[in-house]
Formats: structure tokens, sequence, C-alpha cells
């Protein structure tokens, strides 16, 4: 493994956040190989003995990155939710514990589809911030049968809270007498912003399922199962 700067080695190993491990570093309470350690210092954890307030630093865990097909009803959470199931119950025993996975954004409790899991600290900074603008592409059934005056008017953004939102792609892929499906795809994520927006404009969302992740596809992946992503599938979000 390459030298790293310590406070990502700190905030990897589940320490403590960047910036607590950079007020840790200016008390001089971090030590590499038995030296005091300054901010900007970096080391190998394969190679170098780490020390925090005089506990050893514990060995990184492996990266491991799964994509969920998250059933509705089930809670994007790691800690117990009262009355419901969290996405970390739906993985084997023994991957629940130790490995330090938690969900890399939401999907609110009713909705469904593709999600990552992952212990990955970087990748989970890379796929959340705003700045990077994934996109997440969506099939959305809504009541009714919106304008297209309704649909343009989504395209280009409908305001949130005061705030602006980014336009999003729309596509018809059917309709009914009280409902239609559409397509969306949109590289912002606010709060329940695909449900809000839809009663915004007067058509509910019925049912909402999340079908890629940039060009990650859900795919015929059955609802409550979930597959290990290889290196190969998540490591370019790390060079974008």
């Amino acid at each position: 493994m390459a030298a790293e700067r310590l406070q990502k080695l700190l905030s990897v190993a589940g320490v403590c956040s960047r910036r607590r491990a950079e007020e840790l570093l200016r008390a001089g309470r971090v030590q590499v190989n038995g030296q005091v350690a300054r901010l900007g210092d970096r080391a190998d954890p394969a190679c170098d003995q780490l020390v925090v307030d005089g506990q050893l630093l514990p060995l990184a865990a492996p990266p491991l990155v799964l994509l969920l097909n998250k059933p509705p009803g089930v809670v994007c959470s790691c800690a117990a939710a009262d009355g419901f199931t969290t996405v970390l119950e739906l993985l084997p025993p023994e991957l629940r514990h130790g490995h330090g996975l938690h969900p890399v954004g939401r999907l609110d409790v009713a909705s469904r589809g593709a999600l990552l899991l992952t212990n990955h600290g970087a990748l989970t900074l890379r796929l959340t911030h705003p700045r990077y603008g994934h996109r997440k592409t969506y099939r959305v059934w809504l009541r009714g049968q919106p304008a297209a005056a309704v649909l343009d008017r989504w395209r280009i953004g409908v305001p949130l809270d005061g705030r602006p939102s980014q336009p999003v792609t729309v596509t018809v892929l059917q309709q009914r007498p009280d409902r239609t499906q559409v397509e969306l795809v949109m590289g912002e994520g606010r709060n329940r912003q695909i449900r809000r927006t839809a009663e915004l404009l007067g058509h509910p969302v019925q049912d909402l399922q999340r079908t890629a992740i940039d060009a990650l596809q859900l795919g015929d992946l059955p609802q409550g199962r979930w597959r290990r992503l290889q290196a190969q599938e998540w490591e370019p979000w790390l060079q974008l």
C-alpha cells in the first residue's frame, strides 16, 4: 500500500473524521513509528506503526462494495429502527459485523432499487458529495397522466425549499388511464426530491425504483438480494 496522509488513514480506519484527525495531529496525539507526527505527514499502514492516544491504529478492512436491490419497507440505516428492517439486516451475519459497511446515500423507506453499501470512506465521499454530480436513473409510476407542459417544467428543474433544482431528463415509458411511468435521470439527490417534486406538480408517486447509478445497472438482481462488485466496477469512481 502506498503512503497516505495520516488524516485519511485515521478516517478510513474509522477512528475519526478527517477534520478531527487534523486536530489530533496538531495536538501531538498521533505517533508514527514512535515519533510524534505532524500535519502533512504520510504513512503506510502495511509497514508503519500508527498510534493514537497510546492505542495502536487498527488495520483498515479490505475495501468491500456491494450492490443491493433494496425492497420497500427497508430503511437505509446501520442502527436498529423500530418496526423496520435495516439494509444491513439483508446481509448474511458474517458481513453485518466487523467490515464497517454502511449505505452510500439514501433511498427512502417506501422506495426500492439500487443501493450501494461499502466500507470505503473515499468512495462514499465521491458518490455523495454534490460537486461530483453522479447521475442516477429511476423508474417512477405517477398518479394520472401529466401534461407535456408539466413534464417540461420538471425537466428544467422545480425549485424546492426556495432553492433551484438542477435539470432532469424525463422520458415517458408507458401510460395507463390512471397512471404514467416515467424514467428520470438526475445528478441531484435532495431528501425525497422526486416524491416532493411529483407532489408539487400534482402527480404523486405511486412507485419509485432506482435502476442505475451512473453506468452501474441494477439489472436482474432480485429484490432483497445483493452482489459484491468487482474492483473494476467501482474504482473508476475514485479516478473522476
